[in-house]
């Protein structure tokens, strides 16, 4: 469907509502404030990929104040990245994080790129963080596509309760019919959407009493039809080799030496399971090996 079969109403129809709703309503949060600049942004779309505000925060205020610039983080080894990441998940992020400092210090002069072609020429950047920071950075009009996007966009326009497990085309088409036309108002637009998914449009216990196109949205007016389509991905962790792998690596975060193989042993009882999550920190650039069976984060 397309945004005018869907909801039988001109997209511009749901662009005041929805960015008057965000201008009452959006957070205070350290990123959206002026003196954040390109960098701050950037570095809040990495930690903020799958990971919930309230973890990031403490941990994005620590970077920012460690490293301002690109090219301070790009001075660092990887490994300090990631031992800065802390407890975020997912620290492959952090290492695409320092690649991409470093190349924008060597391309570009330790400036973010505002060029949406050249954020997406960087190491790490794929279309979501391109588009994300030359709409929040620099207010150009892009679709901006997150999870909370796409569930806006659903049920507001597709009528459904929730978008595909990936990004299709269609959402992507969808997506660019319904954004404003003046690149500021578009930037607005990216940021609300985003917004009313977070806080409003959630994935469980949506509240409609609170949503500013409530009386527009296809999927209400619909009768909220439960969702038809291939089963949810969940979120499991307990058992599995990604909480081997976090605590393999909280180990290395904390020691100011090389780590013998005895102290990473000691963290997992299941050898095979261990050695695997080893082996795949070590293939992710995560983890470097050392003679006589030692481990440290990487240096270079």
């Amino acid at each position: 469907m397309t945004a005018m079969t869907a909801t039988q109403t001109p997209p511009t129809s749901l662009h005041a509502p929805v960015i008057g709703w965000f201008d009452q309503h959006a957070r205070d949060l350290p990123w959206r404030r002026p003196e954040a600049g390109a960098w701050g942004v950037m570095v809040s779309e990495f930690m903020l990929q799958q990971t919930p505000v309230s973890r990031v925060l403490p941990v994005y205020e620590q970077w920012l104040a460690r490293w301002p610039r690109p090219a301070d983080l790009a001075a660092e080894p990887p490994g300090e990245a990631v031992r800065a990441w802390g407890r975020l998940g997912y620290p492959r992020r952090a290492l695409r994080l320092h690649g991409a400092a470093q190349a924008i210090t060597e391309r570009h002069g330790g400036d973010v790129p505002s060029e949406h072609s050249q954020l997406l020429a960087l190491p790490g950047i794929g279309e979501y963080t391109a588009a994300a920071v030359a709409s929040f950075a620099y207010g150009q009009r892009h679709a901006v596509l997150d999870t909370n996007v796409r569930r806006v966009f659903a049920r507001a326009a597709t009528g459904i309760q929730y978008p595909p497990n990936a990004t299709t085309a269609a959402e992507r088409k969808l997506a660019r019919a319904l954004l404003p036309d003046e690149d500021e108002r578009a930037a607005r637009w990216a940021a609300a959407t985003m917004e009313l998914g977070a806080l409003v449009c959630t994935a469980k216990n949506e509240d409609c009493t609170r949503c500013p196109i409530a009386t527009q949205c296809a999927w209400r007016l619909a009768g909220k039809p439960e969702h038809q389509g291939p089963p949810r991905r969940g979120q499991t962790y307990a058992g599995t080799d990604r909480q081997v792998r976090g605590r393999l690596l909280a180990v290395l975060r904390e020691a100011v030496a090389p780590v013998p193989q005895s102290a990473l042993d000691a963290v997992w009882e299941e050898p095979a399971q261990r050695a695997r999550a080893l082996d795949g920190l070590v293939a992710d650039g995560l983890v470097e090996p050392l003679p006589g069976g030692h481990y440290q984060l990487p240096l270079g």
